[in-house]
């Protein structure tokens, strides 16, 4: 099964998350970061043609053998299906729309998951703001792995099964440790879900629909762009729990890559995010990043040292 990971637990600290205060430095310096703040409509352009684009995939690959599904499902539609999991994230902070339209900013996002071909984009941001607010926290930050994942995942050949599986961590791990009451919209996204799967499955057929869940599921595993999940908070290097990717993949998944910069201006919208590392160089080019998510991937399976107890959560009391 390869080497066992060295680490035992996870990085335990006891000072705040580092981004509030790096925020407050940088606004400090360069107020003009304000001006990158609010919402950027071009969202919900690119969201409507990539959704456009996997309903008319879904139907010309619904005669295709499932070898070719299969890799269709894996090189094409899952990328697209992917970024729109990244789409949602944008919808999750307000962006397309801005605070003021909260409706049609949940709107978006029920039609970004159509093609995803499973309700999550009320449920994820439920979970994710939490993720920012309370960074680390063990009780509440549902990015973090569980101590069951990370006694038990602990070889090279489990880490992969576990890059493998990861849409099922990353979609059930916050259901069973911090559940919450379900909500109306909630019940909105699964009705709308439903009746969409149904609709591809009556009128193209079910290799269109698996074309759309497979997809979904196999670029969320072992993929190139599924390696922002490891590359943006475990820990490549002490002291460090945050860290940004900037390679050719922003292209294609809104930027999600510049993640301190994510996370110290979370109401930036993806497509501004380069500008505020360009316009404040001197707090991120010295902060460790990642240029490759497929070597982040290769690292994080064959390095003892890296694992998911890879990982910094600090004291409640101290997010």
């Amino acid at each position: 099964m390869g080497a066992s990971v060295t680490r035992t637990d996870f990085e335990w600290v006891y000072t705040e998350e580092p981004h509030a205060t790096r925020r407050r430095e940088i606004l400090a310096k360069h107020p003009e970061i304000k001006q990158l703040m609010g919402h950027d409509v071009r969202l919900a352009l690119v969201v409507t043609v990539m959704v456009i684009t996997q309903i008319a995939a879904a139907y010309v690959f619904r005669d295709w053998s499932w070898p070719a599904l299969l890799v269709a499902a894996y090189c094409f539609g899952g990328v697209i299906n992917h970024s729109l999991t990244l789409a949602i994230h944008e919808v999750a902070h307000n962006l397309a729309f801005g605070f003021n339209r909260p409706i049609a900013n949940r709107l978006l996002g029920l039609w970004a998951n159509l093609p995803i071909g499973v309700p999550s984009a009320v449920t994820f941001k439920k979970y994710h703001l939490e993720h920012h607010k309370y960074q680390g926290d063990p009780d509440i930050d549902m990015d973090l792995p569980s101590r069951l994942e990370g006694r038990f995942f602990s070889s090279a050949g489990l880490k992969l099964l576990w890059l493998s599986l990861q849409p099922f961590f990353y979609s059930f791990r916050p259901l069973l440790l911090r559940p919450k009451p379900v909500t109306m919209w909630e019940g909105v996204n699964w009705v709308t879900q439903i009746g969409f799967d149904a609709a591809i499955l009556h009128f193209f057929g079910a290799k269109s629909l698996l074309y759309l869940i497979i997809g979904s599921l196999l670029a969320m595993g072992v993929h190139p762009v599924a390696g922002h999940f490891i590359s943006e908070h475990y820990m490549f290097k002490k002291g460090f729990e945050t860290y940004s990717y900037y390679g050719p993949l922003n292209w294609i998944t809104f930027n999600v890559g510049y993640h301190n910069e994510h996370h110290d201006f979370p109401n930036v919208p993806g497509f501004r995010l380069p500008q505020v590392r360009k316009l404040a160089p001197e707090f991120y080019d010295d902060l460790p990043h990642h240029d490759s998510w497929t070597k982040v991937l290769w690292d994080f399976v064959t390095d003892p040292a890296i694992g998911p107890y890879a990982r910094v959560k600090r004291s409640p009391k101290t997010t």
